[in-house]
Formats: structure tokens, sequence, C-alpha cells
């Protein structure tokens, strides 16, 4: 059984059809990259498994269960955890209250201190755990920002262009993160635009092209195909 399981997704905008017709299957445990133009949908795509928007039609189902019709919480209740393209941190608190933000709901006392211990190490923020997060930069905010998103211990992990701003080096490090969640355990679902990245971390890639699923494969099959380097501006290669 498919962990996400998307069928028929349709979501319109006015007269803009964004989400035309969209299967997708996620499979637990694995590592797959939704990649795309600009104006692909890949964003509305991800609002509507958070359940920020809701399809004019279609069904998304989680673990087996139709949860089209749930509120945002309910699908956070149900395992999904998101960090969207802009961090979303509390830049007048520091690191580690961030994290106990975070963590508070699911971890408590001694737990929860250990908890937050463990996820500074992961993200390389222990020196920094005093330091204003607004102080951070950018490449450490986006850090923390997946870690209060892995806080939660969700069974799906869905990340909005987690490099996006990052030097080669920060994207790299975030790579290594996304495959020790992975093994672990963690299945995860990320927007990028940083080839490099999904080269790194992708073990399915689908490509959206004007709402609709264009291309689906390995990396090498995605790289391969020519009819997706002509989506992207005619490029010679992804």
């Amino acid at each position: 059984m498919a962990l996400l399981e998307l069928r028929g997704l349709n979501k319109h905008f006015g007269g803009l059809h964004v989400t035309n017709s969209v299967d997708l299957e996620l499979e637990a445990g694995e590592i797959h990259c939704l990649i795309g133009p600009n104006g692909a949908g890949k964003s509305t795509l991800f609002r509507l498994i958070l359940g920020e928007h809701h399809p004019g039609s279609g069904n998304i189902l989680f673990a087996g269960e139709n949860i089209t019709a749930l509120k945002s919480f309910a699908r956070i209740d149900r395992g999904l955890s998101v960090k969207f393209q802009v961090p979303g941190v509390f830049k007048g608190l520091s690191v580690r209250q961030n994290l106990e933000i975070a963590l508070q709901r699911q971890h408590h006392g001694v737990e929860l201190a250990r908890e937050i211990d463990r996820l500074l190490t992961f993200l390389n923020l222990e020196a920094d755990q005093e330091q204003t997060a607004g102080n951070l930069s950018h490449g450490q905010k986006q850090w923390l920002e997946i870690g209060m998103a892995v806080g939660l211990k969700p069974r799906l992990l869905l990340l909005d262009e987690p490099t996006a701003g990052m030097s080669p080096e920060e994207t790299h490090q975030t790579g290594e993160m996304v495959q020790r969640l992975n093994v672990d355990g963690m299945t995860v679902l990320a927007i990028e635009h940083d080839m490099a990245f999904v080269r790194q971390v992708a073990q399915r890639v689908t490509v959206l092209h004007l709402g609709q699923v264009f291309a689906q494969g390995s990396i090498e099959q995605i790289v391969a195909d020519e009819r997706v380097a002509a989506i992207y501006l005619g490029q010679a290669h992804v």
C-alpha cells in the first residue's frame, strides 16, 4: 500500500486549471522529488496534500485513509509535517526555544530536553542554541525549520525547496540530513529546483508541467528524457 496516493486531483483558481488530474503514489520509506518549471503547480499540489487548499475533484489517501476532507491539523495528527520554502522560525526567540515550541506537544520534561539536544546535534546547531534565530544565517534558519518539522516525528515529511538560497556546501549538507532521516525510516517528498540536491537524494522523481504529471522515474531516466529538458527552456540538461 502506498503511504500517500493522489487520485485524479484537480484544482482551479477561477479559470486557471492549476492541478490537472494528478495521479501520484509515494511509497513508504522513499525520497521522492517533485520538479518542474515555475508555474507547474508544485506548490499548489503541496497545499492540497496539507489541506490548505481543497481540490475541486479527486482524492488524497494517506496510509489507506481518505483524508481529502480533513483539516490541516488532522492531517498533521496522522503523521504529516512540512517545511515551507521561506523559513518560518520565531526570529526573536533562541534556536533552542524554537525547537521547544515545536516539540512540546509530544515531549515533556527531561524527554523534551533530550530530544532538543538530539536535534541540535543533528542540525549542527549545538554551538548556536542560545543564539536568537533571527541572527542565524539563511542556511541555518532553513535547517532549524527542518528540525522543527522532523521533531514531530512525521511518517511523511514535505519539503518545499529546502535548499533555496543555500550555498553548494549547505545544499550538500542538507541532502545528507535528508538521507539520514530516510535511513531512520522517514518518507520524504521534496519540491526542489536545485538538481544537484535532486541527484543526491532522489530515489524517484516526478516532473510536473502545466499542472499535470509530465514524466516519472529514476533521476537517470529523467535526466535522459529529452522532453523534460525541453520544458526547462530548452536546456540540454536537467
